[in-house]
């Protein structure tokens, strides 16, 4: 008799929408009444944090999207999940656990929604690895969902200049330098950020919320809206609206982010100039959707797609002034007139790419130059080079736009961590020629392949930006740009070259032949790697020690799932 009333309750559940039957004693608790079992549950994945500008403001809009998604007739459920700043960690030991929190992220996500039963997620992020974090838990679940990002800062103003947080990292480089005094060094900290927002240049985050509005996961414009702006909060309402109406059709994250969508982000991601870490996330999105891609798609997609957009930290504008040339959709329509774009790709509305652009016009407005004409792009070529050679034999990644020498042969100045060359290039030690080698700063190494934003800064401060060359096995900021090359694999930690590589030695890079090569004989490499040992891990326990055991390659992703049963 019991077992005939709870399976009884239990197809009660089943049918009234509640499609994996939670406890819905427990769910009374919380507010659900007779009528709400039947409405689809929504999580809505809240990375409300007070401890960076990027996502200070995102509560509010999940209240927004709370209300709007129980209006459209669904039980909506708030969860907080983490983030960090990585303009706060920058250049400390904190800033090893960025790119790992981009899988607590995308754990923290996949755990609650899982653990609930819910049909469908509303995630709402700031800071730069909110985006991937989010996206990849999505792919995971394959549940309807949708994300919503937080908005981008608006410029802070001095003596006639827009701001951003890299104008502070530069200053405290120019002051080193000698060219600013410590109160106009001030000033500049005083200004840089305004309110709430995530970085306002073409950094990652407005790289990452591009790609995803380009993918279709987001609904169109929504990328490059101010963060205290009322059409984030208004678009963010509709979010969860088409997010209901996503979930009656069961539309799908497996028929969005498809290879098209991915070649769709690249494409976007190149026009306007994006970050070097796209690429990472690029890769790590596509292997949880189980797309085969490779950093050879980048290049070959490179290879045909113009930069368009005039945007910092190589050009003049930010995000904000992007969205008011017309945004994201105008960027995609002028590459789809251009067969650079999958017009047929679908979006989470339902409507295809080349359907929600078409009342766009095909060619910017004239009334503008954040957006370059077709005819008079920024750049021929895109911008994020994939750069191979024996320091690199499976490839490294380099904006080369923004540069005047695209080839530098230098002597090796190496550096075992971040610190080391912050101090040597702030104590006037690196000269112009020199080739900064930062190494063990990998996915392994680091662990969690810091960001080399100060060191990069600080020789853009310092006037060697045209004449100084930089390789990592780390990360650069979204903020980064000159003669620097990133994501050098394999790492030093495992053996690569890079770890082979002695102070004075020979380096080339040449951003036209995609070339970093280490110019030493292959039998004096194989002396040096035979006495080669692999250092004792930094960390034995915790989170970093967890991560360094799982993650793969950065030319992999730097995903943390690749080999667990290999």
């Amino acid at each position: 008799m019991t077992e005939n009333i709870l399976e009884n309750l239990r197809s009660k559940a089943i049918t009234q929408g509640s499609a994996k039957s939670p406890n819905r004693a427990m769910l009374r608790a919380v507010g659900f009444g007779d009528a709400d079992f039947n409405k689809p549950i929504i999580g809505i994945a809240n990375g409300y944090s007070t401890i960076t500008p990027c996502n200070m403001g995102i509560n509010e809009l999940t209240l927004r999207a709370e209300a709007a998604a129980r209006q459209a007739g669904a039980m909506p459920q708030i969860f907080g999940t983490i983030t960090v700043s990585d303009g706060i960690s920058m250049g400390t030991e904190g800033m090893k656990y960025s790119l790992v929190s981009r899988d607590v992220i995308a754990d923290s996500i996949e755990t609650a929604c899982s653990a609930q039963s819910m049909d469908g997620v509303l995630a709402i992020g700031g800071c730069d690895k909110n985006m991937p974090g989010a996206m990849i838990a999505i792919a995971r679940m394959n549940i309807p969902a949708i994300f919503v990002y937080g908005g981008t800062i608006k410029p802070g103003h001095h003596k006639g200049k827009d701001l951003t947080i890299v104008s502070v990292f530069e200053a405290v480089g120019e002051y080193s330098a000698g060219k600013i005094d410590a109160n106009e060094l001030l000033e500049v900290e005083r200004k840089a950020c305004p309110g709430a927002g995530s970085c306002g240049g073409m950094y990652t985050a407005n790289t990452m919320s591009s790609a995803i509005e380009a993918m279709g996961m987001s609904l169109p414009y929504s990328s490059t809206m101010a963060a205290e702006d009322q059409e984030k909060s208004d678009s963010t309402a509709k979010s969860a609206a088409v997010l209901v109406d996503a979930i009656r059709k069961q539309i799908l994250p497996t028929e969005i982010i498809t290879r098209k969508a991915i070649e769709n982000a690249i494409s976007v991601i190149m026009a306007v100039g994006g970050s070097t870490n796209a690429v990472l996330h690029l890769l790590a999105i596509a292997h949880t959707a189980k797309i085969p891609l490779t950093l050879d798609d980048f290049e070959a997609i490179r290879a045909k797609v113009p930069v368009l957009c005039d945007l910092k930290p190589s050009g003049r504008y930010v995000a904000t002034d992007l969205h008011k040339a017309g945004g994201i959709p105008q960027v995609m329509k002028m590459l789809l007139v251009h067969n650079l774009l999958h017009g047929d790709a679908k979006t989470i509305t339902g409507e295809t790419i080349a359907e929600i652009l078409a009342p766009i016009p095909s060619e910017p407005s004239p009334d503008q130059d954040v957006i370059r004409p077709w005819h008079n792009p920024m750049y021929a070529q895109g911008h994020l080079a994939i750069l191979r050679g024996n320091l690199a034999t499976e490839g490294a990644v380099a904006k080369i736009t923004g540069v005047k020498q695209p080839k530098i042969t230098g002597k090796a100045r190496v550096f075992e961590s971040e610190e080391s060359s912050l101090e040597a290039i702030l104590a006037g030690k690196i000269q112009a020629g020199d080739i900064l080698v930062i190494r063990y700063e990998g996915p392994k190494g680091g662990p969690g392949m810091r960001e080399m934003l100060a060191p990069t800064s600080a020789i853009i401060g310092a006037g060697l930006g045209d004449s100084v060359g930089l390789i990592t096995d780390g990360r650069f900021s979204g903020g980064t740009y000159g003669m620097v090359v990133g994501h050098v694999a394999p790492e030093a930690a495992v053996g690569g070259t890079i770890a082979l590589v002695e102070e004075g030695d020979t380096i080339t890079i040449d951003a036209h032949q995609r070339l970093l090569q280490l110019e030493v004989s292959e039998e004096e490499l194989e002396q040096r790697r035979a006495k080669w040992q692999p250092p004792a891990p930094r960390y034995t326990r915790g989170v970093l020690a967890k991560y360094a055991k799982l993650v793969s390659s950065s030319s992999l992703g730097a995903v943390t799932d690749l080999n667990l049963f290999s």
